[in-house]
């Protein structure tokens, strides 16, 4: 098939993932909703984080071709990380059904490892379904921490579990050594779900606060001390970095 071939069923292809993606956030938003009944701002964070991933996913997607089982399932687990994410400021609010977001966060973190399954089977692992898994954990964590936090189970600190990995994208901008590639990590990837599973543990409604700020701090120290080696690996290399 030729290049424009190519380019026209990218620019099919691509828009149709993206439509059905917004299908199935607002039925999970609409979903949520009506059993949770969170205030309206709700409804509209929910979109315009949508529209927001959308832009960024269309700006980023580097192939002219399908977008692949792998991304729609990313996409899958984005919608539901985006409903979470926006419910995540009302969660002092939802009272009996914190038990609903405790269980689709559980489920968010279960569809985790879906992507990368249906990738290695389907021989369609690439770097944009790489980084965009890897956005969407982001958000997820930042999403939770914004829940604890508005729980009251933890202080404003809670939120540096979100924000580090933004504050180290940031400081990309400033120190170009930054930006090389690491080597996968088993370490850096259990670290990550520890994150995930203690701020997931601790918006439920029988932990304290106690409990959750404890078991918070140390999913905090584990992942200053991972962000610490891996910045440190990265120093090691900024020559070469540069050489390259």
């Amino acid at each position: 098939m030729d290049s424009n071939g190519r380019s026209a069923s990218h620019w099919v292809a691509l828009p149709l993932a993206l439509a059905w993606g917004f299908v199935l956030v607002t039925l999970l938003c609409l979903a949520t909703g009506w059993l949770a009944g969170p205030p309206v701002l709700f409804y509209l964070l929910t979109v315009a984080l949508y529209l927001c991933v959308c832009g960024l996913v269309s700006r980023a997607w580097p192939e002219n071709r399908d977008f692949g089982w792998a991304n729609r399932a990313t996409l899958l687990r984005g919608c539901l990380v985006i409903v979470l994410f926006a419910l995540a400021p009302f969660a002092e609010h939802l009272t009996d059904n914190l038990w609903l977001y405790g269980w689709m966060a559980l489920l968010a973190l279960i569809l985790d490892g879906v992507d990368g399954k249906v990738a290695r089977a389907t021989g369609s692992e690439s770097d944009f379904g790489a980084r965009f898994d890897m956005e969407l954990d982001a958000l997820f964590i930042l999403g939770l921490s914004i829940a604890v936090l508005a729980l009251g189970k933890a202080g404003i600190w809670v939120l540096a579990l979100g924000l580090i990995r933004y504050a180290f994208v940031a400081a990309g901008h400033f120190a170009d050594w930054l930006n090389a590639p690491l080597p996968d990590s088993f370490r850096r990837k259990t670290v990550c779900v520890w994150q995930i599973v203690t701020l997931l543990v601790a918006v439920l409604p029988p932990i304290n606060s106690l409990f959750a700020s404890t078991t918070l701090a140390t999913a905090l120290a584990l992942l200053v001390w991972s962000f610490f080696v891996d910045i440190h690996w990265l120093y090691q290399r900024r020559h070469h970095h540069d050489v390259q």
